[in-house]
């Protein structure tokens, strides 16, 4: 089941090398956000917040471990739908919660880059790491 969950297909080298390349920026941009909140996780967003600390910690932790998962292409799958998540609830936010637009006026605040990270978790989720990840060394087929 894992195997199947977890497998990687290749799509040719210049794409597996692509991907890495995509892979090491995205996950680094999810380890430095997740950092701070991973230092406190079930509150970091402040005491104003109607979030619950479960969801909080949830964040953190796909943030900062699904950062490095990603890095790694290590449980790449499950890391990208942690991050899809969390980037969903962060668009769905911007948007409905605090009415931003897309892309800011005079780059003021928008949700353009939470729309980015959602599409790159997506990607991910649906095509993996490619072949040059740890996922491809533990969950190849025999």
């Amino acid at each position: 089941m894992l195997q199947k969950i977890f497998s990687v297909s290749s799509y040719g080298a210049k794409m597996d090398f692509m991907l890495l390349l995509i892979r090491l920026f995205f996950g680094y941009a999810f380890i430095m956000h997740g950092y701070g909140k991973i230092l406190s996780p079930f509150s970091w967003m402040g005491e104003d917040s109607t979030v619950p600390g479960f969801l909080q910690a949830l964040a953190a932790i796909s943030e900062f471990g699904g950062g490095i998962a990603i890095i790694l292409g290590l449980l790449s799958r499950l890391s990208s739908f942690g991050l899809a998540c969390t980037m969903g609830f962060a668009v769905y936010s911007s948007k409905f919660v605090f009415g931003l637009e897309l892309i800011g006026k005079k780059g003021g605040p928008s949700y353009e880059l939470a729309t980015v990270y959602f599409l790159l978790s997506i990607l991910f989720l649906v095509v993996g790491p490619g072949k040059i990840s740890l996922d491809k060394m533990f969950f190849a087929r025999k």
